[in-house]
């Protein structure tokens, strides 16, 4: 079974930045799509940042231009650098494995979730 461990949340305040890592066990990393989740109080879970098994990427209009997602495959690490944030990003983020080399169907593996939040 499959485990992926996020680190690097924590408190900063608006404009500020952060760095999310996730690294994951197993040796088929490279074949698989990775995504960060975030979920606020009161709302549901939603896709903030995708890269697919060869690279590209996808991301929420919310965080488009400032979040930047990113893998190391030899690391089986997948990285979410956050700039300029705002308060509306606060929320527990979440690393996921789909099932696939694409960003398709609800992915079957999940970290814990890490905590950021931002001050105003």
């Amino acid at each position: 079974q499959v485990q992926l461990v996020e680190s690097g949340g924590g408190l900063v305040q608006t404009g500020g930045s952060l760095r999310l890592s996730c690294a994951a066990s197993g040796r088929t990393f490279s074949n698989y799509a990775m995504g960060w989740f975030r979920q606020a109080p009161g709302k549901e879970r939603e896709l903030v940042a995708g890269i697919r098994s060869g690279g590209s990427t996808r991301y929420d209009d919310t965080v488009q231009g400032r979040f930047t997602i990113s893998r190391d495959n030899a690391e089986n690490t997948v990285y979410l650098q956050m700039n300029n944030l705002k308060p509306e990003d606060t929320a527990v983020y979440y690393c996921a494995r789909f099932s696939t080399s694409v960003l398709a169907g609800t992915p079957g593996e999940w970290g814990k979730g890490t905590l950021v939040t931002v001050s105003s």
